[in-house]
């Protein structure tokens, strides 16, 4: 089964683009042009394994859509995209515990490792227990 996407950025040609490329590479992308609008599809019933958001977006800044997220939904993967200011906030983003972030503009490589990067990382801690139960998992 492939892992379902969210993608958050107000530049509809990006979208798009990104959109192509993920779906390429086997991903089911479901795009929103605002932060509010991903804040609402996360909270709705669809399950989503990963969030890429743009960082400024002009009805939510990305930023304050990863703060909410972190509370309401900690274990979810994000990727921050950002090409404004040089760059200069994606060491916040990292700050409020995104692992993978990528400054526009970016190669198809460098994004499809981001997101691999940041799917790997959000799997992994979900299976842990596995490997921390007694008599769980034997090798």
């Amino acid at each position: 089964m492939a892992n379902t996407i969210l993608l958050a950025d107000d530049n509809e040609k990006l979208r798009r683009s990104l959109t192509h490329i993920l779906e390429e590479s086997g991903y089911l992308v479901v795009e929103a042009a605002t932060g509010t609008e991903a804040l609402r599809l996360l909270n709705s019933s669809a399950e989503f394994d990963l969030l890429i958001t743009d960082l400024v977006m002009p009805d939510m800044e990305g930023l304050e859509l990863i703060t909410r997220l972190r509370n309401s939904h900690p274990k979810l993967g994000i990727v921050a995209i950002s090409g404004t200011f040089d760059g200069k906030f994606l060491p916040v983003a990292r700050l409020l515990g995104v692992k993978e972030t990528l400054e526009k503009p970016f190669k198809r490589a460098e994004l499809l490792k981001a997101v691999e990067s940041a799917l790997s990382k959000t799997l992994l801690p979900a299976l842990s227990f596995l490997l921390e139960a007694p008599g769980l998992c034997q090798f």
